[in-house]
């Protein structure tokens, strides 16, 4: 496993639609295996596959450190509730701004394993998952958020 480089503000591959992924295997594995060790090395709780280069329907989200999740191809299916809280991103260090997202969501995936997943979710998880979903579609947290500033992100 390895540290890969994140893709920061500005690189084209952030703004991409990602392709669908349409075989797993090893070299997949090894993408997701990388994409977690980055996140943990960066400090994050989420990464999606363009932020490292590869514009290809993957995300890892791991909120706690006791749950790790590897969505491929993930899809929300429901969406319930509406909260504004402040998000960050390994794409833009130091930057914060106020989301707002759905409060709970329903999202359907494919494991590592090819096995397809349900996974209902709230708070900071179904905020991770909105986030790097969009992700996945081109679309960046500070294109929705409002407030934007640098700094450190202060949680009461």
């Amino acid at each position: 496993m390895s540290v890969m480089e994140i893709k920061k503000m500005g690189e084209p591959v952030l703004k991409e639609i990602c392709a669908p992924v349409d075989r797993i295997d090893k070299k997949l594995r090894h993408l997701l295996d990388d994409m977690a060790e980055t996140m943990y090395a960066k400090e994050g709780v989420g990464i999606a596959a363009p932020q490292v280069g590869v514009p290809i329907r993957v995300a890892v989200i791991d909120v706690d450190k006791k749950k790790r999740y590897e969505l491929i191809n993930p899809v929300i299916v429901e969406r319930e509730g509406s909260v504004i809280d402040q998000e960050g991103c390994l794409s833009f260090p130091g930057m914060f701004g106020d989301v707002e997202r759905a409060e709970k969501v329903k999202v359907e995936y494919t494991n590592r394993y090819g096995k397809k997943r349900v996974v209902d979710a709230e708070g900071l998880l179904a905020r991770c998952l909105q986030h790097e979903i969009d992700h996945l579609d081109g679309k960046l947290f500070i294109e929705i958020a409002n407030n934007l500033s640098e700094g450190r992100r202060e949680r009461s």
